[in-house]
């Protein structure tokens, strides 16, 4: 069960070096019957104590999402929540200077140009459901992202509760799943929702469990996605296609999903582990700019 109001002593580092600390009415509730929790009565600019982060860890790890508004957050109190998570990642795909923060590990998710040239990375467009860094031995833990400039309407964010969709697979569906492993690829730069009839060489891929278990929750979730899942392991191709859309199709239904309509201030945090994100197409000419925040994960496991 969620708490729905918890008292809280927040530590709040002061330009003396001094700790000074401040009362909060910290807040947990139910973001969507799919997936999420919102929290409120928190500023993460100012520097969280140890009880009210455990509680916000906690109901963020059981519960996929957490969202927090109307925050005012530059690129250093960002950093310093994340880093609260774990050991902060930098780009894995893009090393453009001009898309990034002071901080290594900031990067601008922007369709916004400067002389011509892009300040931030994916730019425009939809974007299919897919999980942060899935080609990687070791792939993102967690992502954050904040809100500072929003389009009129478009660019949404969905996000796939993949715990309820692997609870609710059939029981023979799980059974097929049992060890089974599937490739993970990167090759979306070019078109984020068109697939190449094959993988190119050189591409970044990996191939993880497709029945993820989560170390905090202890609960399995579905860990494939359409953008970036291209084959289960040691499966005939006609086979491995068919499961595939099968799961694709199971894991997008609207009953696991909630999308996210932005506004300024908002950030999202999310669990990479336990669900899916994508992206609703807008007005190209309007101007978008979020700051996206990784968390360093470990080798996923069945």
């Amino acid at each position: 069960m969620l708490p729905t109001s918890i008292e809280s002593v927040r530590r709040v580092w002061q330009g003396s070096g001094r700790v000074e600390p401040t009362v909060t009415m910290l807040r947990i509730q139910p973001l969507s019957p799919a997936i999420g929790v919102e929290i409120k009565g928190v500023d993460l600019s100012r520097l969280l104590d140890d009880e009210t982060f455990a509680r916000i860890k906690s109901a963020w790890e059981e519960n996929c999402i957490a969202l927090f508004r109307g925050q005012s957050l530059d690129e250093m109190a960002q950093t310093r929540f994340a880093s609260r998570f774990g050991t902060l990642g930098g780009a894995v795909n893009d090393f453009d200077p001009a898309k990034r923060g002071a901080n290594p590990t900031i990067l601008y998710v922007s369709n916004i140009r400067v002389d011509g040239k892009l300040t931030g990375v994916l730019p425009d467009g939809e974007m299919y459901f897919h999980t942060d860094q899935c080609y990687l031995e070791r792939p993102a833990m967690a992502s954050m992202l904040y809100a500072i400039e929003i389009p009129s309407r478009g660019g949404n964010t969905l996000y796939a509760n993949c715990f309820k969709a692997y609870e609710t697979l059939p029981a023979d569906v799980k059974q097929r799943l049992k060890g089974k492993r599937a490739l993970n690829a990167y090759d979306y730069d070019r078109a984020p929702t068109l697939r190449a009839d094959a993988l190119p060489d050189g591409v970044k891929r990996f191939a993880h469990p497709i029945a993820r278990t989560h170390p905090a929750t202890g609960r399995k979730s579905l860990y494939v996605n359409r953008l970036m899942t291209w084959s289960i392991l040691d499966m005939a191709p006609d086979e491995s296609r068919t499961l595939l859309e099968y799961l694709f199709e199971h894991q997008e239904q609207p009953e696991f999903v909630y999308e996210h309509k932005w506004a300024p201030g908002d950030l999202v945090l999310w669990d990479n582990r336990s669900c899916l994100h994508a992206r609703t197409d807008f007005d190209a000419n309007e101007r978008r700019r979020l700051r996206r925040v990784t968390v360093n994960g470990y080798v996923p496991y069945e």
